[in-house]
């Protein structure tokens, strides 16, 4: 039998100064006497009603979440979502309405299926913090517990500006792409929490449930990296899965490793690096909701690429038409150029999901339609000759200025040398929906007919429409999923 040797007194000794170093950097990243974050987030979330929510924000939630439910009506039909919603509807009954249908499942499987649809085509609203991340993800958690414990429309509403404060909060404190992980990591705690607060959940239960979804369920960025695959929509809804998992679990009194952030091998040492959340400073009170500073797409496209789109259609109407385009530069921001003009792979997408995330095709796209629908990504389109020769006479560069920019704004700058040796530059900061231009209900409606009239006739979608615009009014949840089968 081989034996494992034991470490020496010098390894010892350097393991004991490292975890050492890493408690004192711990103790000067919170003031003194301070709780562990995870007993803060789950103090918020115990604390918060509905009626901290002012009017302007329980509008924002209700415009949310129509818009993530026309998301993913629009999708039920795609591949990926099918998958997982046959395997959620094979579990049998539960307490829980499958979109789509009017059938239930578990709480946890709704989550996941409905997750998958709603963020699927890659519409639904985006936040940019130091991380970019898709807070409506968390709202198929929020809709399949508060139906299945019996909540009221105003529990559901509250559930919903919680999730996106904790998800918001957290990509604004730390950004995980650069260390190898993915934006997923904050829907778990995000997700738990929502779910424990419609639970009716005690603070230390709450904080089991964020230490149990945290510890086992960290996602790698590989998702998001060289070629795209299924996984890339549904990573964020198998983390609400999980996080309401970690809420049942918890509230059976299962606990689970602590502190989860601040442990000598928990989420700061592994994952994110040290970071400081002020929970004083969460929406309530009068302080405003993150939710505010979110924004709804009016493209299915990743964030970094949503400006190159109307840049795009604008350079090529001013040159008359592509081909009269010798070559065209496009600057972009630190994160836009990393995750969506790096890889050789976004040069020539084979896979919708990773041409939605492409800069080059995107923007070529938008160029010779004039637009970017779901439409766009079909593998025709994929291996159109024309785009094929557009994109080899783009390029893509990384401009600081434009990376200052953010979050305010998450602008590219296109540069166009035609033929005949005129140049044109177009430069777009942000598009309807961001947050210095919000989407009306006018707008979020025309988004919802556009989403769901394929499936659903005029007469329901105004139904539906009426339905979720006075939702806070409802005593109970009890078929209102059915109500868009």
């Amino acid at each position: 039998m081989r034996m494992t040797p034991s470490p020496s007194r010098r390894q010892v000794t350097a393991w004991l100064t490292a975890g050492a170093a890493l408690a004192a950097r711990q103790a000067r990243a919170a003031p003194d006497g301070e709780p562990p974050i995870a007993d803060r987030l789950a103090a918020y979330t115990h604390g918060l009603r509905f009626e901290d929510l002012d009017p302007a924000t329980v509008e924002t939630v209700k415009i949310h979440l129509i818009d993530a439910l026309g998301c993913g009506l629009a999708a039920l039909d795609a591949g990926p979502v099918r998958i997982c919603r046959e395997i959620a509807l094979s579990d049998g009954a539960g307490s829980a309405t499958v979109l789509g249908t009017d059938r239930r499942t578990s709480p946890e499987l709704a989550a996941f299926a409905n997750g998958v649809a709603i963020r699927y085509e890659d519409f639904n609203d985006v936040y940019v913090g130091r991380e970019p991340g898709h807070p409506s993800d968390t709202i198929a958690a929020c809709l399949a517990v508060a139906e299945a414990e019996g909540g009221t429309g105003r529990d559901l509403i509250a559930s919903i500006a919680l999730a996106y404060e904790i998800d918001c909060r957290l990509l604004d404190a730390a950004e995980v792409t650069g260390r190898g992980w993915d934006h997923p990591v904050y829907s778990l705690p995000a997700s738990a929490l929502a779910a424990g607060r419609l639970m009716r959940l005690a603070p230390e239960a709450l904080t089991q449930a964020v230490n149990l979804a945290i510890n086992g369920h960290i996602a790698m960025n590989q998702t998001r990296v060289q070629t795209l695959s299924d996984w890339k929509g549904v990573a964020d809804a198998e983390a609400t899965r999980a996080g309401v998992f970690a809420a049942r679990l918890a509230r059976a009194g299962l606990t689970g490793p602590a502190p989860i952030f601040e442990g000598r091998a928990g989420f700061f040492r592994q994952v994110s690096g040290l970071f400081t959340v002020d929970v004083a400073a969460f929406g309530g009170e009068g302080r405003p909701f993150r939710i505010s500073q979110c924004g709804i797409k009016p493209f299915p496209a990743q964030v970094y690429c949503l400006t190159a789109i109307p840049a795009g259609i604008a350079v090529a109407a001013e040159a008359g038409g592509v081909d009269a385009i010798r070559n065209l530069r496009i600057d972009t921001t630190h994160l836009g150029y990393i995750t969506a003009g790096r890889d050789h792979e976004k040069w020539r997408p084979t896979t919708k999901d990773t041409a939605d995330h492409s800069l080059p095709y995107i923007t070529a796209r938008a160029m010779l339609d004039g637009a970017i629908t779901n439409e766009s990504y079909t593998s025709d389109k994929l291996r159109e000759p024309a785009l094929l020769a557009l994109i080899d006479r783009i390029t893509i560069v990384e401009d600081p200025a434009l990376t200052a920019l953010q979050p305010r704004a998450v602008p590219n700058r296109l540069t166009a040398t035609l033929t005949d040796g005129r140049e044109i530059v177009r430069q777009v900061d942000d598009v309807p929906g961001f947050v210095v231009r919000p989407m009306t209900r006018d707008d979020v409606e025309r988004k919802f007919r556009m989403n769901a009239g394929q499936r659903l006739d005029a007469l329901k979608v105004r139904r539906v429409l009426d339905a979720f615009w006075t939702i806070e009014d409802r005593p109970d949840l009890t078929g209102l999923l059915a109500f868009l089968s």
